[in-house]
Formats: structure tokens, C-alpha cells, sequence
């Protein structure tokens, strides 16, 4: 019964807007207007006057139908909620409406002069959206800017080359002019490729695990390693030194502070502009390995991690790899939380690895862990 009379008020009430906008809309447009120039009487109509009787009329045409079969509707309730995860995964990685939640900056992108220059401010713009999720990015009609193109020549084939001419990058956006100045702000970024050649080649710690030894992991397992994706890899050097093994890897960065992208691409290595909160952008089972560098930490929150997890299952193919490198968290989380959450997946350890942070005062320790996906998942 209240249900029914709650109806009927809705009804009543989207009538009583339909009329008070129709007698609005007469109004406000004189017959001697509309005599004298009859051509123009259909354009005078307000845009959002349109719109607003278009919703209306929807909503009473989907009252009246509930009206007139009330149990078909009370019966079909239940399947119109949206599903928890929809409305979750919207809140931790918006959906389209993202871009919609930032106006002001994505007026600021949209703010151009077609078919020139895209306004200096672009990349910033564009690193600042993506990371509140608004991506893929709308699509603009202008010309991005580059450096001035290189020598064939002057291209290094080798992934790990002895330098990189400062002149092949743009730095109009970082407080850095030169890759020696982000070398000396901070070794460890990877923009020194002279120390960046010793990575992935030997062991320093358990944490470790060189290259050649996850190769032969692989071939033990009769496992052939060709596709890859490195989440969070910086300038590359993870797929540049599976690349002397014949291995395609795919590494997802973002420009934050640094020419990360830019690097990775002159290293000769795909760069995948994307966020961590992106669901990753390849066909399911196709993958042989996925690695997740230090950018996959704890500070990313909890349910979001287990997105990310999954959304890994979905890419790997049956057998392949996932390998979680210096995962770092607090020692109590990662048996409580970080553990239990990687066992979700319910893969086979093959390597896992824990240890404690140097000098760490609130118990803070690394995981490295290899784990391979179930032949029959």
C-alpha cells in the first residue's frame, strides 16, 4: 500500500513539473515572434529546457510501467542494484566519470588551439589526471611536442648504452635539466645506466633473484618465458636485460619528477604510460611473466592491491609467473594481510623470501616471492 501511494505521488509530481515547464516554455515564446518568423519557432526552444522534459517523460513512462505491474517490479529490485564489486572498483579506480570529478583540470587540457602546438603544460596536465584516474585521456587534435629527432645513428641499440645525450629529452617540466642532475638528486631512480647494468645479474641478498637464475627456474619447469609486463619499472631495466634472453617485456611508468617513459623508449623497451589503478592493457592469458617492481608497495590501499592482483591472474596465462620484487610492508601486515592477500590466487611458491629493513625501527621488512600460476586455473 505505501508502496503504491509512493508511486502515485511521483507520478503526480513528474505531471506537475511537465506542465509548469511546458506553460514556461509558451511563455517565453511570443506568437508574433513565432508568426513572423516561422522558420526560427522550433530553434527558440532551450537546450536544457529539452532536456530536462526529455528526463522527465522518461521517468514518468518508467513509473507508469512499475505502476501498472508492481510485481515485477518489487521482484526484479534486487537485480537492479549494481553489483558491490562495479561499486567499489568505481570508487577505487573511477570509471569514465573520473575525468568528470576534475573539471577544472580537465578544462585546463581541453583548452587548446586545434591543429598547433599543444600548450606547454600538457604532460603535466596529463600525469596529474591520469593519477586520479582519469584515463584514457579525451582525445585532442593538436601536436604534441618532441625533442629534435636524432641520427639513426646515434640511437643506441644496446638496452644498457654508456650514455644518453640530454639533448634527446624535454626538460621544460622538471626541476632537473640533465640526467646527472637525477643522478645526483637521487642514484637509485635508474637513470644511471652505468650502475643500472648490474642489476638483475647476480645476487646481492636473498632478496634477489638474477635473471639467469629465474631463466633456468623456467626451463626446469619446461616453461617458456617470450611476453612479459614490469609494473611500476621505471626506466626498463628489468625487460632491458630480459631482452638479451629474447624476451618482449612491457614496462608500465609514469613521468612522475622524471623523463621515465622517454628513457625506457631511447633504452630501445616499450613504456606503457599507466597508473597502477588501470586495469592492465592486454587481452587475458596471454602473458608468461609479471613483475612488480618497488612501485607495488603498501602504501597502495588494501582492496585496490587485491584489484591489481587479480586483474595480474587475468593477463598471466596457465603456468606463467608472477614475481612480486621487494615488496615492502610491516612485518605484522604482511602475515595478517599481504600473505593471506597473495594467497588468494592460490599459486605455487617458488621462491619467497622475507627480510628485514636495514636500520628499521617499526618492523618494517621486503618480501621478494615467485609464484606460478596453476596449470588448470
Amino acid at each position: 500500500m505505501g508502496f503504491t501511494m509512493g508511486l502515485n505521488l511521483l507520478l503526480l509530481l513528474a505531471m506537475v513539473a511537465t506542465n509548469i515547464l511546458s506553460l514556461y516554455h509558451l511563455s517565453s515564446n511570443s506568437p508574433s515572434t513565432a508568426a513572423n518568423n516561422p522558420s526560427t519557432a522550433s530553434h527558440q526552444v532551450p537546450d536544457h529546457l529539452i532536456h530536462q522534459l526529455t528526463t522527465i517523460r522518461a521517468t514518468i513512462n518508467h513509473l507508469t510501467r512499475r505502476h501498472h505491474n508492481p510485481n515485477s517490479a518489487a521482484g526484479n529490485s534486487a537485480a537492479a542494484v549494481p553489483p558491490a564489486d562495479l561499486l567499489l572498483y568505481s570508487q577505487l579506480s573511477p570509471i569514465a566519470s573520473a575525468c568528470h570529478a576534475h573539471p577544472d583540470l580537465l578544462h585546463r587540457f581541453m583548452n587548446y588551439t586545434p591543429f598547433s602546438l599543444c600548450p606547454s603544460s600538457s604532460d603535466d596536465l596529463a600525469e596529474t589526471l591520469i593519477l586520479r584516474g582519469c584515463h584514457p585521456l579525451p582525445r585532442r587534435r593538436c601536436f604534441s611536442r618532441t625533442p629534435p629527432k636524432p641520427s639513426s645513428s646515434s640511437l643506441p641499440q644496446n638496452p644498457f648504452p654508456s650514455s644518453i645525450p640530454d639533448s634527446y629529452l624535454l626538460w621544460n617540466r622538471y626541476s632537473c635539466k640533465s640526467l646527472d642532475c637525477l643522478n645526483r638528486m637521487n642514484p637509485i631512480l635508474g637513470f644511471d645506466l652505468g650502475k643500472e647494468v648490474t642489476n638483475f645479474v647476480s645476487y646481492k641478498s636473498e632478496l634477489d633473484l638474477p635473471v639467469p637464475q629465474l631463466m633456468q627456474i623456467a626451463k626446469a619447469a619446461n616453461s617458456v618465458l617470450r611476453l612479459g609486463i614490469d609494473i611500476g619499472g621505471g626506466t626498463g631495466t628489468f625487460a632491458a636485460r630480459m631482452k638479451a634472453y629474447n624476451v618482449t617485456v612491457l614496462t608500465t611508468t609514469m613521468n612522475v619528477f622524471a623523463p621515465f617513459s622517454e628513457v625506457a623508449a631511447l633504452r630501445g623497451l616499450v613504456p606503457l604510460h599507466a597508473p597502477l589503478q588501470q586495469r592492465l592493457p592486454v587481452f587475458d592469458g596471454t602473458m608468461d611473466i609479471v613483475r612488480c617492481g618497488r612501485a607495488v608497495n603498501r602504501w597502495i590501499p588494501t582492496v585496490a592491491l587485491e584489484f591489481l592482483l587479480f586483474d595480474i591472474d587475468r593477463v598471466l596465462r596457465s603456468g606463467g609467473y608472477l614475481w612480486l620484487d621487494h615488496f615492502f610492508s610491516k612485518g605484522v601486515d604482511l602475515e595478517k594481510v599481504y600473505a593471506p592477500l597473495i594467497g588468494k590466487l592460490g599459486y605455487r611458491k617458488v621462491k619467497w623470501a622475507t627480510a628485514s629493513k636495514a636500520d628499521s625501527k617499526s618492523g618494517e621488512v621486503f618480501l621478494t616471492a615467485l609464484l606460478q600460476k596453476p596449470v588448470t586455473k
